[in-house]
Parts: structure tokens; sequence; C-alpha cells
């Protein structure tokens, strides 16, 4: 499964998105407000905490958090990058 398809599948199972396919969701579609799926402030911070969980990388906080959880791209660059940067610093 690549990265971007395993980001989907996370989304839906740990936010309870049930009747939603993971592969339904766009790779650019928004993930707040209107047009994308309609998640709020304790569905980024679940996320978050399931990103960290599943990719050992530590998702921002704050401003610096708007972008990475624009969409499930890029989500994907976010924690690519992540891990990348984790594995060059070691």
């Amino acid at each position: 499964m690549d990265l971007r398809s395993e980001i989907k599948a996370l989304i839906v199972s740990e936010l309870n998105l049930a009747g939603l396919d993971p592969s339904s969701i766009g790779d650019d579609a928004p993930l707040f407000g209107e047009g994308g799926l309609g998640l709020d402030s304790l569905d980024a911070l679940e996320l978050a905490m399931s990103l960290e969980e599943r990719f050992g990388v530590r998702v921002p906080e704050g401003e610096e958090a708007r972008s990475v959880f624009r969409s499930v791209a890029a989500l994907a660059d976010f924690v690519e990058h992540a891990r990348g940067a984790r594995t060059v610093g070691k």
C-alpha cells in the first residue's frame, strides 16, 4: 500500500468515517472546511496523534500545521520529508 493510500485508510479508521471509502478521498481534496472532508480541530488533533504513532513523526502545531493538514498529498509529503530528515539525522 502506498503512503497516500495508507493515510487515507488511517483517516477513515481513526476518525470513524465509517461510510467513506478511503479511495474516494482525492489526494488534493481539502481535509477541512467546505468542499472537503469537513474535518474540525478535534479531528486534526486525533489525526496528528495517529500519524505520530503510525509513522513515528512529530506533527507541528498551530500555523505550521495548516499547510501539513491541507490535503492527503500534503500529509504524505510531510511524512516522507520527516522520515527522511530523521534518517539523515541519525
